[in-house]
């Protein structure tokens, strides 16, 4: 979907990595949330404490999932899912744009 509707936004960023991956807090009616960032390129390490999936809405990154030895490369248009309670890598190759949804 290109557009929330109905959403509130929580306006303090979340700021990660000495501000170069920063995403702002979406919440919905039903109680979900999501988040938009911006990554700039370099290596990063994140925990999740939820599922998650990130939809990467611009440039271009490989990702290591838990679990797997191989890195997969990821641009425009893909999505990768993340198993709650675990931690993956990322190295973002260009300003990249994304949009993560946490799921219970």
């Amino acid at each position: 979907m290109p557009e929330f509707k109905n959403v509130s936004i929580i306006k303090k960023a979340n700021v990660y990595f000495d501000g170069k991956v920063t995403s702002r807090t979406v919440l919905f009616a039903d109680g979900t949330k999501k988040t938009l960032g911006i990554m700039l390129p370099g290596e990063y390490q994140f925990n999740t404490g939820d599922k998650e999936i990130m939809e990467i809405l611009g440039g271009t990154m490989d990702v290591l999932l838990p679990g797997a030895e191989v890195w997969r490369s990821f641009q425009e248009g893909d999505a990768f899912e993340v198993p709650a309670d675990s931690k993956f890598k990322l190295k973002v190759k260009t300003v990249s744009d994304y949009c993560c949804s946490y799921l219970k």
